[in-house]
C-alpha cells in the first residue's frame, strides 16, 4: 500500500498542470479578498473640496482621515472632481462650501456628497460625515441625545471580512480538490480500464483505495498550510485558534469530499462526465454554504435548506475554531450533520465504488 501511496504522490507532482490549478485556485481567491479586505485596504478613493477654513470643516476633514476607510485625495475644482466620478477614477466627492462651519451659523449649513450610484462606498461616506456633524450639532447647542446605543462586542478580538472569507476560501479549497480530484481522476483510471487491470493484480482494493485517500490528504494539507501562511503573514489575517486543531478539522472536511469523489467516480463512465458533475455539486456549495458571505442573511426558507449542505457545517465549525478560538465541538449541530455526510458519502461509496466496472 505504501508503494501505491508514493506512486500517486509522484504521479501528483509530475501532473503540474493539475497541481498548480489545484494550489492556484484557491489562493487566486486568498489574494483578490487579501489585496481587497487585507492589510492597508480602504473601500475606495475620495475626493475633498474643503473651501472653509472654519475649525469644524477642518475637523470633518480630519474625520475622514481618520477612519482609515478612504482613500483621501484634495481636490480645488468641483467639476474636475465630478468628471473624474465619471471616468471611475474616485468613488465619491465631499464638498464642504465657503464659510461652513462660521459661527454664529452662516447660509452655509450642509456639506454635499457626490457619488457613484454604482460605488457602495457612499453609504460608508455618509455614515462617517453624519456621525460628525450630529456630534458637532450636538456640541454647538450644547445638548445630549435622549436615546443612544451601547456597543457591547462579546470579545475583544479584531475581526475583518477577510478573516471571515479566508476561512470560506479553506474550506472551498478542499472541497474542489477533493471532489474533482478524486472523481476525476478515478473516472479518469475507468475510462483508460486502469480499474480494471488493477483487478488482474495482487493488490487488494482497499489498498488502492487508502493510497488514493492519503495522497490526496497530502495535497489538501499543502494547500490549507499554504493558504493560512499567505492570510496570515501576506494579509495579516486574524487566527485566534490553534493551528493543530485547524489542520485536522479541515482534514476531515477533505475526507468528507474525497467521499463525495467516490460517488461521482461511481455515477461517471467517463472523465468529462465526471467532471460535469463534481462542478454541479461544487459550484451551487461555493455560493450557498458561506464561502463568502453568512448564510443566516439569505431568505428564511432557502437558509433552512442550505444550512444542512455539507460545506456549511464545516464551515461554521472552521470559523468558530479560526476566528473564536472555540472548540469544534461547540455546537454539536454542526459535528453532527458533518459526520452524517461522511458516515452516508461513505456508505454510498462502498455500495456504489467498484473497481471492476466500466
Amino acid at each position: 500500500m505504501w508503494k501505491l501511496f508514493a506512486s500517486d504522490l509522484k504521479m501528483l507532482a509530475r501532473n503540474r498542470q493539475s497541481l498548480f490549478w489545484v494550489l492556484f485556485f484557491p489562493l487566486m481567491f486568498t489574494f483578490i479578498f487579501g489585496l481587497f479586505f487585507g492589510k492597508n485596504t480602504n473601500l475606495g478613493t475620495i475626493a475633498v473640496i474643503n473651501k472653509s477654513d472654519s475649525q469644524i470643516a477642518t475637523g470633518l476633514v480630519s474625520a475622514l482621515n481618520q477612519s482609515n476607510i478612504f482613500k483621501i485625495q484634495s481636490e480645488d475644482n468641483l467639476n474636475t472632481a465630478r468628471d473624474e466620478i465619471k471616468k471611475s477614477t474616485i468613488s465619491a466627492v465631499v464638498y464642504i462650501p465657503s464659510k461652513f462651519g462660521n459661527l454664529p451659523v452662516d447660509p452655509a449649513k450642509q456639506v454635499e456628497i457626490i457619488y457613484d450610484p454604482g460605488s457602495q462606498l457612499y453609504s460608508s461616506l455618509s455614515g462617517v460625515v453624519g456621525q460628525y456633524l450630529t456630534a458637532v450639532n450636538y456640541q454647538i447647542q450644547n445638548s445630549k441625545p435622549i436615546f443612544s446605543t451601547v456597543l457591547e462586542p462579546v470579545n475583544n478580538r479584531k475581526l475583518t471580512y477577510f478573516d471571515f472569507v479566508l476561512a470560506g476560501v479553506l474550506g472551498l479549497a478542499i472541497m474542489n480538490s477533493s471532489i474533482i480530484g478524486i472523481g476525476v481522476n478515478l473516472a479518469k483510471y475507468r475510462e483508460d480500464k486502469i480499474l480494471k487491470r488493477i483487478t488482474t493484480t495482487p493488490v487488494k482494493s482497499w489498498k488502492f483505495i487508502l493510497a488514493e485517500v492519503l495522497s490526496r490528504l497530502v495535497v489538501n494539507f499543502l494547500q490549507i498550510v499554504i493558504i493560512l501562511l499567505v492570510g496570515k503573514y501576506l494579509f495579516d489575517a486574524h487566527i485566534y485558534g490553534n493551528v493543530f486543531i485547524i489542520v485536522p478539522v479541515a482534514l476531515v472536511g477533505a475526507f468528507l469530499f474525497q467521499s463525495i469523489g467516490f460517488i461521482v467516480a461511481s455515477f461517471s463512465k467517463t472523465a468529462d462526465a465526471a467532471q460535469g458533475m463534481a462542478q454541479a455539486i461544487a459550484i451551487p456549495m461555493m455560493f450557498l454554504a458561506g464561502v463568502f458571505f453568512p448564510i443566516d442573511s439569505l431568505p428564511k426558507w432557502l437558509y433552512t435548506a442550505v444550512q444542512y449542505l455539507p460545506l456549511a457545517p464545516l464551515l461554521r465549525i472552521l470559523r468558530g475554531v479560526m476566528l473564536d478560538g472555540s472548540s469544534p465541538f461547540l455546537v454539536p449541530k454542526n459535528s453532527i450533520i458533518l459526520v452524517s455526510w461522511i458516515i452516508v458519502a461513505l456508505l454510498i461509496s462502498i455500495y456504489k465504488f467498484k473497481l471492476s466496472d466500466e
